[in-house]
């Protein structure tokens, strides 16, 4: 493969023209990144909410789940 010099304005609308197209072909990818980072925001909050600066031991952690 032949490496052509190329600006540096050049490579960013090359990137951004094949981001755009992989984005359009699959939204699907998208969604899903979203969708995760969602997710990861709402337990990230779940967990701020819930933390009292109380801590339990392990042993009454497995005890409960085993329950």
């Amino acid at each position: 493969m032949e490496i052509k010099d190329i600006s540096r304005n050049d490579l960013r609308e090359i990137i951004k023209e094949a981001v755009a197209e992989v984005l359009t072909e699959r939204k699907d990818l998208l969604e899903e990144a979203v969708s995760e980072a969602i997710l990861d925001m709402k337990l990230g909050l779940a967990m701020e909410e819930a933390d009292t600066g109380e801590y339990v031991s392990e042993e009454s952690v497995l005890a409960r789940l085993k329950a």
